[in-house]
C-alpha cells in the first residue's frame, strides 16, 4: 500500500537521486520517517468515502556502499510503527485497514556511473533494484511476490540542481486490489531546486509517479505525488524535512497528503591526490630531485632521501629504518639505524639488562624479580596493573577479575574480604554483616541465625514464616549430638513494662522450645529462659535498634565431644 521508495542512502532527495557515487569504499546509512495520510479511500455511491487506510507512519531504514568510484550497492527496509482505516466491500471483496504494523519488503540495490561526475553539468547511472516478499500480505506490507525494477537516472548541477528517474517495474501481483488495477508499473520522478549556503543546503520540489502500464495513466492506475522539502549537510551528516500531497483522486497509494523526516550519516569521499608534471606522487619534490619518486615522502635536503617516507620522522626514511614505526637516531649499524637508544626500553631509568620487565614501566626494587616492574602494593607478588586488588593480598587466578584478590576458603563464591563467614559457606547478601553466612551456624558458644523468629505482636505465637528457621536449628542439632544442652534464651526491647516484657520473653523462649520439640529435636537437650529488656545488644533510642533487640538467641550450655 505504501508507494513511497526512498532514495538510496546518500542522495540529496527524497525518491530523487543526486548521483553521488565519489569514493573506493565509501558507507552511509540513515533513517527515514514516513507519514502519508489517506493513502487508500473508498468512495461510496452516495458521494462519501471511507478511509480503508487512514493512516501510515513507516520507518525506513537503509544503508549504502559507493565502491571503485563508480558503483554503489543499497539496502532499504521498511518498518510500519503505526497504520489504521476501517473495513469496506469494493468490488465483492472486503478491505480490512489492518491496524498492526510490521516488516515491509526489503529492497535491494546495485548502481552503476555511466557518464559523467557528481557536480557536473550531466551525470547518468543505470540501476536494478529487486524487492524481496519479506513483509505481510494481509497487513498490506507486501505484494507477497518478488518485485525487479531496472532504472535509468540523471542529475546534474547547472543554474538548478536536478534529477530524474524512469524504469519499469515487473510487479507478479495482477489480482486488482480494491477495484483499482494491478500489474507491471512505468515509475518516474523529476526534482529541480537550488543550492545555498555554500551548497550545504538544497531546497526544491520532487514529483513522483507510477502507472500500471496495461492501464497507461488512467487516473486510478496512476498515483502522482509532490513533496516539497530540502536536505542540509553538516560534516559527515545530512538532515532532511519535506511535506506535499497527492495529485491523483482514486490513485491507491497516493495520500492525501505525506509528511517526511530523514537523518544519514554520509562521510565525503577520500580526497584525491592529484599528481602535478614533474611530480609523480604529489609529494611536492620534483621526481627529478626526489630519490623516491613514486613514493609520497618528506624533504629532508639529502640527494639520497628527499620526497622519501619516513613514518617516525626521525630523520631515517623508511627504506633505512630498522624501526620505522619507533623513532631513534641514525647509526652505521643496519640493524639498529632509527632505533630507540638501546639500554632501557620503557624509558623508566632501569636499564634492560636488570629490568624485570623490560617492556613495562615500573619502579626501581632491590628485589630482582621486581626491579623495573609496575609497583605491587599489598606484596602479594602479582603487579598492580594485573591485580584485580592491588590493595589486598591475595592469590594468583586465571580470572583476570579475581586476580590477586583474597581466596574464597568456603567455596560459596564470595571472596574472603567479603564474607562475613569466610569458613562457612551461604549465601549473598546485601547486608555485610550477612554476606555468604549460612542462616544457621555455630559460632562463639551459640548457634546463630541470620533472622529473627517473629511472632505475633504481644504474643507468644511464633509466625509461620520463621517455622524454617526452626527447622534449620533443628537440621544443626541433629548433626551436632556434641551439643548436649542448649539454651533458648527470649529477649525484648525497653517498650511497656519490664515485669510484663521478662514474662513475655520467657513465654517466647519456651514456645521455641515446645517448637523445635516438634521439629525432632529431644527436649532434654534443652531449656528455656526470658530476660525481658535486661540484655540489649543495640540502642532502645531507634526502631531498628528496639527492632534488634527483640530476639532469640540459642547458646550452648554443655558440648561434649562427638
Amino acid at each position: 500500500m505504501n508507494r513511497f521508495e526512498p532514495s538510496e542512502r546518500g542522495s540529496e532527495w527524497f525518491v530523487a537521486d543526486t548521483l553521488d557515487l565519489r569514493g573506493k569504499l565509501r558507507p552511509a546509512a540513515g533513517l527515514v520517517m514516513d507519514y502519508g495520510h489517506r493513502p487508500f479511500v473508498s468512495e461510496r455511491a452516495d458521494g462519501s468515502t471511507r478511509a480503508i487506510v487512514d493512516h501510515q507512519l513507516f520507518a525506513h531504514v537503509g544503508g549504502s556502499v559507493v565502491f571503485l568510484d563508480r558503483f554503489r550497492a543499497g539496502l532499504t527496509l521498511p518498518l510500519a510503527l503505526s497504520q489504521g482505516g476501517d473495513s469496506a466491500r469494493i468490488a465483492g471483496r472486503v478491505y480490512s485497514g489492518s491496524d498492526k504494523g510490521g516488516v515491509g519488503d526489503l529492497r535491494l540495490g546495485l548502481d552503476a556511473r555511466l557518464l559523467g561526475n557528481w557536480g557536473e553539468t550531466l551525470t547518468v547511472a543505470a540501476g536494478l533494484r529487486l524487492w524481496l516478499p519479506t513483509g505481510n500480505q494481509d497487513r498490506l506490507l507486501s505484494d507477497g511476490t518478488v518485485r525487479i525494477g531496472p532504472h535509468v537516472s540523471v542529475a546534474g548541477d547547472a543554474v538548478l540542481s536536478y534529477a530524474a528517474r524512469v524504469g519499469i517495474l515487473y510487479r507478479g501481483q495482477t489480482d486488482g486490489f480494491g477495484g483499482h488495477p494491478t500489474g507491471s508499473e512505468l515509475v518516474f520522478s523529476l526534482a529541480a531546486g537550488k543550492r545555498f549556503l555554500d551548497k550545504r543546503l538544497l531546497v526544491g520540489p520532487e514529483l513522483v509517479g507510477s502507472t500500471v502500464m496495461k492501464d497507461f495513466f488512467a487516473g486510478d492506475a496512476t498515483p502522482l505525488e509532490v513533496l516539497f522539502g530540502g536536505h542540509y549537510t553538516a560534516g559527515d551528516f545530512r538532515f532532511g524535512a519535506g511535506v506535499g500531497p497527492g495529485l491523483t483522486k482514486g490513485g491507491t497509494g497516493s495520500p492525501a497528503f505525506r509528511a517526511l523526516l530523514s537523518f544519514e550519516w554520509v562521510p565525503g569521499p577520500a580526497p584525491k591526490v592529484v599528481p602535478k608534471p614533474g611530480d609523480k606522487d604529489g609529494d611536492g619534490a620534483p621526481d627529478g630531485d626526489d630519490a623516491c619518486p613514486e613514493e609520497v615522502g618528506v624533504h629532508t635536503g639529502e640527494a639520497s632521501t628527499n620526497g622519501c617516507p619516513d613514518r617516525d620522522k626521525d630523520g631515517v626514511i623508511d627504506r633505512n629504518d630498522a624501526c620505522p614505526d619507533d623513532a631513534g637516531p641514525h647509526t652505521d649499524e643496519p640493524k639498529t639505524n632509527g632505533c630507540p637508544v638501546p639500554g632501557d626500553k620503557d624509558g623508566d631509568g632501569v636499564t634492560d639488562e636488570k629490568d624485570a620487565c623490560p617492556d613495562l614501566a615500573g619502579i626501581k626494587s632491590d628485589d630482582p624479580k621486581l626491579n623495573g616492574c609496575p609497583s605491587d602494593r599489598d606484596k602479594d607478588g602479582i603487579l598492580d596493573d594485573k591485580d584485580a586488588c592491588p590493595d589486598l593480598a591475595g592469590i594468583k587466578s586465571a580470572d583476570p577479575a579475581n586476580n590477586g584478590c583474597p581466596g574464597d576458603k568456603d567455596l560459596d563464591s564470595i571472596r574472603d574480604d567479603q564474607d562475613a563467614c569466610p569458613d562457612q559457606s551461604g549465601p549473598k547478601n546485601d547486608d555485610p554483616k550477612k554476606n555468604g553466612c549460612p542462616e544457621v551456624r555455630i559460632e562463639a558458644g551459640q548457634v546463630k541465625i541470620l533472622e529473627q523468629i517473629k511472632f505475633k505482636t504481644g504474643s507468644a505465637v511464633i509466625l509461620k514464616e520463621s517455622q524454617h528457621i526452626i527447622d534449620l536449628v533443628a537440621k544443626v542439632l541433629k548433626e551436632h549430638p556434641e551439643i548436649k544442652k542448649l539454651r533458648v534464651e527470649g529477649h525484648t526491647d525497653n517498650k511497656g513494662n519490664a515485669k510484663t516484657n521478662k514474662t513475655l520473653s520467657k513465654q517466647r523462649a519456651a514456645a521455641v522450645v515446645t517448637a523445635l520439640g516438634k521439629a525432632g529435636v529431644d527436649k532434654k537437650r534443652l531449656v528455656s529462659e526470658g530476660f525481658g529488656q535486661e540484655k540489649p545488644i543495640d540502642t532502645n533510642d531507634t526502631e531498628p535498634g528496639r527492632a534488634n533487640n527483640r530476639r532469640v538467641e540459642f547458646h550452648i550450655v554443655d558440648e561434649g565431644k562427638k
